[in-house]
């Protein structure tokens, strides 16, 4: 007969847990967080204050600092140096996406009008520079030398990553190697920072800090195929977006269509990928073409196996405390609507 665990395990892969009942073991750790976030973005410049105020009623879903406590908290305790983790990475993360709606001249960033939207272009720069400046200096402040160096080299490679993309989508030569190793950069070099800060944090096991850095990896690779899913999907999927299509970014999904379409289907998709504006008919082609060779099926499957590569790196580890909470993270970056 199986035990009481192996059931509620079950259970809750069959029915997810929201982020609200995930995070609630760490409640008071992220409240704590947000007074330090928002002590470290203090100004007396009048106009860069203003624009901080608004920018943290753009409350996001705040994985990447419940990745640090939930990770301190497998192998130790929470403490300072994990909210100087979190901190860092917060401010980083925002500065960063701050940039992209400046690059992307994107309007709407989590439901609000974006910050280059209402203050302007340079406004939106000059804000990300002031984020990454204070992540850095929060980091020498408290002399987290260790930190600094992995947040920053997570940095670099989202910022190759993003060069690397802007090439390879201008010369529509996107392979799935090329794929992967752009997401990995872009997106999963973050998280594993996350998840290799929150293991600095509480622990000197370099074997720990090394798996703990394998494992942020294969989530946030997760996460972004989940991210590209939205793009193509439908109700069991998430509100679809279409962004990706209409900017000519070739996804997952798609890469994985195109390898199972005759030669004709394929020129034929590419070529209205590649125009600068897409007609409401175009998007439907490319949607029904990539549902049509189980591009969506496919890819969820390549980010189901990722996930659970994360699992198994995990369930090797001397965790101390809270592992069922962290697997629950893991499933819900997977299963999330949005």
């Amino acid at each position: 007969m199986a035990s009481e665990a192996a059931l509620k395990k079950s259970e809750s892969i069959q029915n997810p847990l929201s982020l609200k009942e995930i995070t609630a073991p760490i409640r008071d750790d992220l409240s704590t967080f947000r007074t330090f976030f928002k002590d470290e973005l203090r100004s007396d410049v009048f106009l860069l204050d203003q624009i901080i105020q608004y920018l943290l009623r753009q409350k996001g879903k705040e994985i990447r600092p419940t990745l640090v406590f939930m990770t301190a908290r497998m192998f130790g305790t929470v403490d300072k140096r994990s909210f100087v983790a979190a901190t860092m990475i917060e401010l980083l993360h925002t500065a960063t996406l701050i940039h992209d709606d400046v690059v992307d001249e994107a309007d709407i960033r989590r439901d609000f009008l974006s910050i280059n939207k209402l203050w302007k272009n340079k406004a939106g720069v000059l804000l990300g520079d002031f984020l990454l400046s204070k992540g850095l200096l929060v980091a020498l402040d408290h002399k987290e030398y260790q930190l600094l160096h992995v947040l920053s080299d997570a940095v670099r490679k989202m910022s190759e990553g993003e060069l690397r993309q802007l090439k390879t989508s201008k010369l529509f030569n996107m392979t799935e190697e090329r794929y992967y190793q752009i997401i990995s950069e872009k997106t999963a070099s973050l998280i594993s920072a996350c998840c290799q800060c929150g293991a600095i944090a509480t622990t000197d096991d370099e074997q720990i800090i090394s798996s703990m850095r394998e494992v942020g990896m294969d989530i946030g690779i997760a996460f972004q195929i989940k991210d590209d899913l939205f793009d193509y999907g439908i109700d069991n999927v998430g509100k679809p977006t279409r962004n990706d299509i209409q900017e000519r970014k070739v996804t997952l999904p798609l890469i994985k269509a195109l390898e199972k379409a005759p030669k004709l289907e394929q020129m034929k998709i590419r070529r209205i990928m590649k125009k600068r504006k897409k007609k409401k008919a175009d998007v439907n082609e490319i949607v029904n073409f990539v549902h049509k060779y189980d591009g969506l099926k496919l890819a969820e499957k390549s980010m189901e196996m990722y996930a659970n590569r994360a699992l198994s790196t995990l369930n090797k580890l001397p965790v101390k405390n809270g592992l069922d909470d962290f697997e629950a993270l893991i499933r819900f970056i997977i299963n999330r609507k949005k």
